[in-house]
């Protein structure tokens, strides 16, 4: 779909289907439908400058007779859901054997293993269910006692295991990737805590959490 030129969102067109809209901060719908994510977002951006209460966001549904969104997952959020459950399948035994679906801690593991992974990290595969757990990556084990997850990094085995490079660097890159991985974490507003004597840190929540993983 193009673009109108000039400032302002498209008009909105009758439509039937699911597609791309751009939205307000009620959910009701200011222009389309869309082709795509990223047409949306340039309408966005076509729509001049805004405040946070006045913002427009790209989403994916369907539009009522009302103009309000029905939301629906869109080929991007299904193809995320599929990466996402298949980096959770890469969890350690221990979560299986310590917690349940009921523990607070499998939701924070989940929030946790998502924003890992929308930081474009692997979850390292720490059960030995995949054929690329030499490959390293995160690490997140249960912590109850400290009703957390433990955050840690782990590298290739070349060197966590072969110390191709020496020991020195083995333990220069794991200080150094512990402290990333909890300064992303840090900005995406979970609370983080250093653990122990280890370079490794604590996550016990979010100050602002994200919105509830939806598997359905």
């Amino acid at each position: 779909m193009s673009l109108p030129s000039g400032h302002g969102p498209a008009p909105v067109t009758a439509s039937s289907g699911t597609g791309w809209w751009l939205v307000d901060l009620d959910s009701r719908v200011v222009s389309g439908p869309f082709d795509s994510r990223v047409d949306a977002a340039l309408a966005e951006f076509s729509s001049g400058p805004r405040d946070e209460w006045d913002a427009l966001v790209p989403a994916h549904g369907i539009r009522r007779d009302d103009g309000v969104l029905v939301p629906r997952f869109s080929p991007d959020d299904r193809a995320w859901l599929a990466h996402l459950s298949e980096q959770l399948d890469r969890l350690a035994d221990d979560w299986d054997a310590l917690i349940d679906d009921a523990d607070p801690l499998t939701g924070l593991v989940c929030e946790v293993a998502a924003a890992v992974a929308e930081a474009g990290l692997p979850l390292h595969d720490c059960g030995g269910r995949t054929a690329s757990r030499q490959l390293g990556g995160v690490c997140l084990t249960p912590a109850p006692g400290e009703q957390g997850v433990l955050v840690t990094w782990t590298q290739h085995d070349r060197m966590a295991l072969g110390r191709v490079r020496g020991h020195a660097a083995d333990l220069a890159a794991q200080q150094v990737m512990n402290t990333a991985v909890a300064g992303v974490l840090t900005a995406f507003g979970f609370l983080v805590e250093p653990f122990g004597d280890t370079s490794g840190h604590i996550v016990r929540g979010a100050e602002d959490p994200a919105d509830p993983i939806d598997w359905d």
